[in-house]
């Protein structure tokens, strides 16, 4: 159930609604938008009158909610979230953010020279994975503690945030101290003795669509992250399996404005994997904006011809420079914005 309070009831009003959603047996949620409180009952309770509380002081109107997802849902916020990031970085709001970066930390070369490119384009997070979940036992895992220490390093010296995959429950408190996202790849959106505990630290964490999940499973997902008390969440379409095999997934564009329909949470749009192609990812980047994505995560590498990892789908500097700038033809034309390129930028150097 939804109660959206009057904009003017006091505060005692709505500790009086609440404490009459606890005593029905609802766990209650409270979000203070800038016009009004609404009140969210998530449970099981016993049988009761949805309209008994449209007769309460204070509250303006009461809504049982038929979806599974009630704090994913729109109706919780219905002006959407924003997440405000430490150094001021704002995802789901007006400006379009770019998160780039390779797919895994090799080296301490690599690492720093590949968040002085992303950076130099227009980046804000810097991503790269310390821990690799690989489909093969024999693949390059990830350098672990001392990437999680190469990515806080280099997040310091140049400004940009963090964002890293976290891929079991050990992870966490580990990795808490280097980085300024959690990342929840597409193989443990549905590991939800994960997703439980990452609601109850109290740092952003964004979940990617898994493999061959439905938006509602994805919504479901989101709802044990927040269902803990983490209200930061940000949704990410990566592409889901079908039966075309030309493109490593079938990126669904569709679904972010399907997402921004239903939920009040940021969609991030990732082209890399929705693709698996070099030569797609602009286009499918470009169209994410157009469909109103919050963000961009992007696979990039000074040299993605000799990554360890996802080489054939991450683009070359240069690549993701000229994106961006086409991205910032396309954003305000759907009433977006996206960060010019940091004004005297240091030439980007060139691995060979």
């Amino acid at each position: 159930m939804i109660v959206a309070m009057q904009p003017n009831a006091t505060e005692e009003q709505i500790q009086d609604v609440v404490a009459r959603m606890i005593e029905i047996g609802f766990n209650v949620h409270k979000t203070t938008g800038t016009v009004q409180t609404i009140l969210a009952g998530v449970g099981t309770p016993s049988q009761f009158d949805v309209k008994d509380f449209d007769e309460l002081a204070g509250v303006a109107e009461a809504v049982r909610i038929s979806s599974p997802y009630k704090l994913a849902g729109r109706g919780f916020r219905p002006e959407g979230t924003v997440i405000t990031f430490p150094n001021g970085v704002k995802v789901g709001g007006e400006e379009v953010v770019a998160m780039a970066g390779p797919c895994s930390v090799e080296s301490r070369e690599q690492i720093f020279l590949a968040a002085e490119q992303v950076k130099a384009a227009g980046a804000k997070f810097l991503r790269g994975g310390a821990y690799k979940p690989r489909s093969s036992p024999y693949s390059f895992q990830g350098m672990g503690v001392e990437g999680l220490k190469l990515l806080r390093e280099v997040g310091d010296k140049t400004g940009l945030l963090i964002i890293t995959e976290v891929m079991e429950i050990s992870q966490i408190e580990v990795m808490l101290p280097y980085i300024d996202c959690f990342q929840v790849g597409a193989r443990n959106m549905q590991n939800f003795n994960l997703l439980r505990e990452l609601g109850k630290v109290r740092k952003p964490v964004l979940l990617k669509r898994g493999i061959a999940a439905t938006i509602e499973e994805l919504l479901l997902s989101a709802e044990y992250i927040l269902a803990g008390g983490n209200y930061d969440v940000m949704l990410c379409e990566r592409g889901i399996r079908t039966y075309e095999t030309y493109t490593r997934n079938t990126m669904d564009i569709s679904a972010i404005p399907v997402i921004h329909h239903l939920s009040h949470l940021p969609i991030i749009a990732d082209p890399s994997h929705g693709t698996g192609k070099r030569a797609m990812v602009p286009a499918m980047a470009r169209a994410s904006v157009a469909a109103g994505a919050d963000g961009l995560i992007i696979e990039v590498h000074p040299n993605p011809d000799k990554a360890v990892s996802d080489g054939a789908q991450t683009l070359f500097p240069e690549q993701f420079e000229k994106l961006m700038n086409e991205l910032r033809i396309i954003a305000p034309a759907v009433g977006r914005t996206i960060a010019p390129a940091p004004v005297n930028a240091p030439e980007p150097a060139v691995v060979a």
